[in-house]
């Protein structure tokens, strides 16, 4: 789904997904029930000492004011949060590609994640003191507030009650939640990063299922879409430590070969089925002067008629417009930049010649990696 950025902070595009446009209006309508400003209202009182008039802030349209208020408010609150996290990485010359708002939240999306445990630990504590001084200052906002300004009151003591929450929310440890991260960045301080990595995801799937309980007997799609969100993040998460792991220390290069079966360029399209049907192959690479320039495969010429086959070179079917990737590259970056592509097999560029790698070349490493290896990370 789509993303659409707004603007820039400290050079850091700042987008909202699609899906904030969608549970925006159904939480300020939400919020905006009576039910709801009585509860918060209490809750306000409580902890700010603030007075509030309930029966004037349910008047009229003044619901819905509210409801959008607060619903505005608390995503620019998500959103100060997250610049917490993109400051503590910036300070460890971290890039931060982008801050995305979305129905669950935010997201810092990270260049990369640090392994080293201090580094983790204070870019994950930083969006929860954020948080927290986010929530202080509405709350000293209270005291400039004329106490006959009822919807000022409420929205601004809404938003201070609501900051800490979501400071203490998110230092639950249900990985990769803040409180997560910090418990993987403490783990790490005695223990392998991919083992920090699998018990603090093990954890966060424990807290998944019951968000999903609590979810379901509640009748919360939220909570249900936060267990999903977390269960799925935290494998995600732990899949992918364990593949930079088994692929640590090696290049795209290493695992790229020159490929074992070729055609030239300038052969047709029937030589190519005589090799297929010999060689009981359906994929090679294609070859000009002892360089890779293409792949071809049986979809490439499916639909092509005999005769057509017959005077047809490979060079017109072949597909050259996968990714190249220098030689240099480590191993488990490339396969990222796959993924990102959606390609399975990208040119390999380095000492003066074009190799192909493939993602059958990752799982013949990894499986030898695993193997020859101390231990089974996965």
């Amino acid at each position: 789904m789509r993303s659409y950025q707004i603007g820039r902070i400290w050079g850091i595009p700042i987008r909202i997904h699609v899906s904030l446009l969608v549970v925006l209006p159904i939480f300020a309508w939400l919020l905006g029930s009576g039910q709801q400003i009585t509860l918060y209202a209490g809750l306000i009182e409580g902890f700010t000492g603030a007075p509030l008039d309930v029966d004037a802030l349910q008047r009229g349209q003044t619901p819905w004011l509210i409801g959008s208020l607060a619903a505005f408010g608390l995503f620019f609150s998500v959103a100060v949060h997250e610049l917490g996290h993109a400051w503590a990485a910036m300070r460890y010359d971290l890039e931060v590609e982008s801050i995305t708002l979305w129905i669950l939240g935010g997201l810092a999306n990270l260049g990369s994640i640090p392994r080293e445990w201090n580094k983790e630990f204070w870019i994950a504590v930083a969006g929860p003191i954020t948080s927290v001084l986010t929530g202080a200052v509405f709350y000293a906002a209270l005291f400039a507030i004329p106490s006959s300004l009822h919807v000022a009151t409420f929205v601004v003591g809404w938003l201070a009650v609501t900051n800490i929450i979501l400071a203490v929310f998110n230092m639950v440890p249900a990985f990769p939640m803040d409180g997560g991260r910090v418990l993987r960045a403490l783990l790490a301080r005695s223990r392998p990063y991919g083992s920090a990595t699998r018990i603090a995801a093990r954890v966060g799937s424990i807290f998944a299922i019951l968000f999903a309980v609590v979810g379901v007997l509640s009748f919360s799609p939220m909570l249900l879409l936060l267990a999903l969100f977390i269960y799925g993040a935290a494998s995600g998460e732990s899949r992918a430590v364990a593949l930079a792991d088994l692929l640590e220390g090696m290049t795209v290069g290493d695992l790229a070969s020159a490929p074992d079966a070729t055609i030239d360029a300038d052969a047709t399209v029937e030589d190519l089925v005589g090799r297929m049907f010999a060689d009981r192959r359906t994929e090679y690479a294609v070859t000009r002067d002892g360089d890779v320039v293409g792949v071809i495969t049986v979809e490439d010429f499916r639909s092509l008629s005999e005769d057509e086959r017959d005077r047809t070179p490979v060079s017109d079917l072949m597909a050259t417009d996968l990714p190249r990737i220098d030689a240099a590259t480590p191993a488990f970056d490339a396969l990222m930049e796959l993924d990102t592509g959606r390609a399975s097999e990208a040119f390999v560029v380095g000492g003066g010649r074009v190799r192909v790698v493939s993602r059958a070349d990752y799982a013949d490493a990894m499986e030898t990696r695993r193997l020859l290896g101390d231990g089974d990370p996965f």
